[in-house]
């Protein structure tokens, strides 16, 4: 009898380490391998009332990080010290109505989403993207093109349990201004196989708009760097965006970057310290990565992140805020306001940025 049962744990175990292995090779041969660069389409259906911008010329960009319309003041996540993998369809549909909606009211030229989902399991194979810029395009009378970049593609992520399943999700950047060209521009993975295939590959969406009366152009970025690494991966990630701004910037052009940092800006820490330093911690940014001139944009006054470890409690006490979402602008653009709107988290576990900004006058 003893014999037997060792014989079907024998079986058992075998078929679960060939099970393992073939979903490994699987994963391998389907790893989403973007080039170092490749062009980004901008869809421009029904969107023919461009703004032109002058040196000179004001405008307004808001940076939100979606949270996959998954991360509402009622959700925690497993990778957070949570327990949800993913949401319901009635909270996906709830906070997809309450970001768009969002969106809507506000006036901004140019929008840096991140973590928006077009194809995935988690949020019911919805293509967010497409709600978001026929969202504007519909009440806004066209006046949107959108740009979609993936930083995450995989067939299937086998973790935890349940697992994550299919995720296509990525970073979208919508805008009034006369778009020429878009691309995405790899940024360094710091996982090793095979963890990595899958796993994010984190990237920058780069807009260039081309400045009337100048042979310069605006060059609009929109990132999300590493969350979940042992620090390396952000500072490595950082260096490669800080090499890009500076090398457009000496071009002459005009730079604003944004979006998800997961890093805390300068005097962030003082206004919200870690809590827990057993909890995910974001990384630090030090205004000397910035050359002389540069500057961060940010709101040291309300939090643009919370941590899910625990859905969102009313009292303030209660949670772990950050300040990890924002702006870095070029010598040549003029920052006039900078504001993260509080929005209690109500459908995300971001706050929105938004700044409002000047290109200064050549010569």
């Amino acid at each position: 009898m003893a014999k037997r049962i060792l014989k079907w744990v024998g079986i058992v175990l075998g078929v679960v380490v060939l099970a393992a292995v073939g979903l490994i090779g699987w994963l391998t041969v389907r790893e989403y391998k973007p080039a170092p660069v490749e062009d980004v389409e901008i869809n421009r259906t029904g969107a023919p009332k461009q703004i032109f911008l002058a040196p000179g010329d004001s405008l307004t960009v808001l940076s939100q990080n979606t949270g996959y319309a998954g991360l509402g003041a009622d959700s925690d996540f497993f990778m957070d010290g949570g327990s949800d993998v993913a949401p319901t369809r009635a909270q996906m549909d709830a906070n997809l109505a309450g970001i768009s909606e969002f969106l809507e009211e506000q006036k901004a030229d140019v929008f840096f989403l991140q973590e928006v989902d077009t194809n995935s399991g988690r949020t019911k194979s919805v293509d967010q993207s497409k709600i978001y810029w026929q969202q504007l395009l519909s009440n806004r009378k066209g006046a949107y093109s959108s740009a979609y970049a993936l930083n995450y593609s995989c067939d299937f992520v086998p973790f935890p349990w349940p697992p994550i399943g299919k995720v296509h999700s990525g970073l979208q950047t919508l805008s009034r201004l006369n778009v020429d060209r878009a691309e995405r521009i790899a940024l360094p993975c710091p996982f090793s196989w095979p963890v990595r295939a899958a796993n994010l590959k984190r990237c920058l969406l780069v807009n260039y708009v081309p400045l009337e009366g100048s042979d310069k152009e605006l060059v609009l970025v929109n990132l999300h760097l590493e969350a979940y690494d042992d620090g390396e991966g952000k500072a490595a990630q950082t260096r490669l965006l800080m090499d890009f701004l500076t090398a457009e910037y000496e071009k002459g052009n005009y730079v604003i970057a944004g979006g998800d940092f997961n890093q805390t800006f300068p005097g962030a820490l003082d206004a919200f310290p870690i809590q827990d330093p057993e909890l995910w911690t974001p990384g630090v940014l030090e205004n000397d990565i910035l050359p002389q001139g540069w500057q961060f944009a940010c709101d040291l006054s309300v939090p643009s992140c919370r941590l899910l470890n625990h859905p969102y409690d009313s009292d303030p006490a209660g949670n772990q805020f950050y300040v990890i979402d924002g702006f870095i602008l070029s010598p040549n653009v003029r920052l006039d306001r900078v504001e993260t709107l509080d929005r209690q988290f109500q459908y995300t576990d971001h706050n929105p940025v938004i700044a409002e900004l000047t290109l200064e006058a050549e010569g």
